[in-house]
């Protein structure tokens, strides 16, 4: 194991963004899958409407064209998010990457490809899902995804 600018950076770690659009393993990516009777265009879409309780939020949501307006609607108006909504993250991310893995095989496969190595959402500013500034962050996404490649493993497995 080499040590990379951060000392507990390991080099072998893969890095990425979950609000890139062309990025399998993000949230971005157009890849629109059935989940609670509902068809979601990404898992952003999926992830932000389920924040909400108010229906019609979750609709303007579900009609926006892509992860970059969902976050632009959600982040600038002041919407009363359901009580609880910090519990649900983790899990309502894990759901809609899991139904896009298990909807889209190749995004699938290249979780798989990607072994044991650490998931690694790249992102300086975001402490919650991303790896932060100093790599200290939580990096949720990246465990999310490191979670749902073990689903994988042990169905395939199974």
């Amino acid at each position: 194991m080499t040590a990379g600018l951060f000392p507990e950076e390991n080099v072998n770690d893969i890095f990425f963004s979950r609000h890139d659009t062309q990025e399998l393993l993000g949230s971005a990516s157009h890849h629109p899958f059935e989940l609670e009777d509902q068809q979601w265009p990404t898992a952003e879409h999926y992830y932000q409407a389920n924040l909400f309780d108010n229906p019609s939020i979750q609709t303007k949501i579900l009609a926006l064209p892509d992860a970059k307006a969902v976050e632009k609607f959600v982040k600038w108006r002041f919407l009363q998010k359901k009580k609880g909504w910090k519990a649900l993250r983790q899990v309502l991310m894990t759901r809609a990457i899991y139904t896009k893995c298990k909807t889209y095989p190749e995004v699938a496969e290249k979780l798989l490809a990607t072994g044991d190595k650490t998931l690694v959402e790249n992102s300086a500013y975001d402490y919650f899902w991303g790896c932060g500034r100093d790599r200290r962050a939580e990096n949720t996404y990246g465990k999310v995804m490191m979670n749902v490649r073990e689903k994988l493993k042990q169905e395939q497995s199974a």
